[in-house]
């Protein structure tokens, strides 16, 4: 019989005020008999609503069995069938907006905790020895794969279990993409990430760093000339945006994308970091979604005293994960809602000193069924602020539309592909972030695996040709 309890078991984390000022994980992940005893919970659905809410569609209901079972190894097999970042979905995936939103368990109580479940199988199969991964027979093709994210890193582990010889392009030092330099050590300690990329170069995927494509090598020369048949672009979306209000040039104004990868890629938080990053005291972190959650809580653990998230729409409207938004309040982080800046204010050596903040109101629902924030005459205040974070969204970089013949791209950067990742170029696919715009993990994954299928079809059909 199923375990009728209505609640997930709870996961363990490190206390509030020690963790705020550390970098250390803050969850720590369930126990064996924990994992076991929530696995009791499921109740293993025949037409198993949880497995269409996941984008690369993990057999969910089998792999709780193996764990309600004590067979952790072939639950683990079960997740890297679909899945070739087990550990990392299971920390940062929205699931309670995707597999679990589907759950039967949570029309009455919580759903099973899914996501907690991935993260402990995937957790115990690298802390032990594990099946050894065997890199399968080549067969001949070779395919390119610009980016070493989640989308970038899915796609390619799906092409090397086809028997492809991939290589993947990473402009960085370090492979990983958004997973290494845009979240927090705390939510996603870089070593599992380290852990799941040698998983897929295992497979034979060769990774090339320090390659800037577009500079470096052209995706026409890829084709052209180094023999790749298909290229895929997962290149995600690390142009930031600014609101383009009086003030944003100032010392102490951020990007979030400048802000957290310092801190994460470049350990700014060391005292022996090569870095600078500005340690301040009174920090305001504009927007609300979990980019936005990362930057305020790094900022806490760098030493602020005040760390205030600045919100245009109500906290029902805030896009961040709810787990993440009261990790945030627990530490200490104040939500200012309903409140827009409209100028950042310095002093004569262009520092930062504050900042000017608009009351708003909800008004008419907007093209994203949300209600639209108006301005609320003569609300305008100042706060007190030595450093401004900007966490309102991202774009594709532009330079492979400015390189690469044939490319069509969408207004505001990202590439137009079509459900199964074509671009406008034949033999070019792209997924993730640059054609969506910024987005989450497992999304970005779960268009690398459709890609990869669209590629392996695309070059067999070359093949008979």
């Amino acid at each position: 019989m199923p375990n009728m309890k209505p609640d997930k078991a709870p996961m363990p984390t490190q206390p509030p005020q020690e963790r705020r000022h550390n970098f250390r994980e803050v969850a720590l992940g369930y126990s064996r008999e924990t994992a076991m005893e929530e696995a009791t919970r499921c109740l293993s659905c025949k037409h198993k609503p949880c497995v269409s809410g996941c984008p690369v569609h993990i057999e969910i209901p089998s792999f709780i069995r193996e764990v309600r079972e004590g067979d952790f190894e072939k639950a683990y097999e079960i997740i890297t069938r679909t899945s070739s970042l087990p550990a990392v979905c299971g920390r940062v995936c929205p699931q309670e907006n995707q597999c679990e939103a589907r759950c039967v368990r949570g029309k009455t109580g919580d759903p099973v905790g899914i996501g907690r479940l991935e993260r402990f199988v995937a957790d115990t199969h690298n802390a032990g020895e594990g099946a050894e991964v065997k890199k399968p027979q080549s067969n001949g093709h070779k395919v390119a794969v610009i980016g070493s994210g989640p989308s970038g890193l899915t796609c390619a582990g799906d092409l090397a279990k086809r028997g492809y010889e991939v290589t993947v392009f990473e402009a960085l030092h370090l492979a990983g993409g958004v997973l290494v330099y845009g979240i927090p050590e705390f939510r996603l300690p870089k070593s599992i990430v380290q852990r799941e990329v040698e998983t897929i170069k295992a497979l034979g995927v060769k990774i090339e760093t320090n390659m800037v494509i577009g500079r470096v090598l052209s995706i026409d020369e890829l084709m052209d000339e180094q023999g790749f048949e298909a290229v895929f672009i997962g290149s995600g979306a690390g142009l930031p945006r600014f609101m383009n209000i009086k003030g944003e040039n100032l010392c102490g104004v951020y990007s979030a994308n400048e802000f957290l990868t310092r801190t994460n890629l470049m350990k700014a938080y060391r005292e022996d970091a090569a870095t600078p990053i500005m340690h301040a005291k009174k920090v305001a972190v504009v927007g609300g979604g979990n980019v936005a959650m990362d930057a305020a809580r790094s900022a806490l653990r760098l030493g602020a005293e005040e760390v205030t998230v600045i919100y245009r729409r109500s906290e029902e409207e805030l896009p961040a994960r709810a787990e993440e938004v009261a990790h945030a309040k627990e530490e200490g982080v104040v939500f200012r809602m309903l409140s827009n800046p409209v100028e950042i204010l310095g002093d004569e050596k262009e520092f930062v000193t504050g900042i000017r903040i608009q009351k708003m109101e909800l008004g008419e629902p907007d093209a994203s069924g949300r209600r639209r924030p108006v301005p609320v005459e003569g609300s305008e205040f100042v706060a007190e602020a030595d450093a401004v974070i900007m966490a309102i969204g991202t774009s594709p970089n532009p330079l492979l539309k400015a390189t690469t013949k044939g490319l069509d791209t969408k207004p505001w950067g990202g590439i137009i592909a079509d459900g199964n990742g074509q671009t406008s170029r034949e033999g070019v696919f792209a997924g993730g972030d640059a054609v969506t715009g910024a987005a989450t993990v497992i999304l970005a994954m779960g268009e690398g695996k459709t890609a990869a299928a669209a590629i392996d079809e695309y070059i067999r059909s070359k093949e008979k040709k």
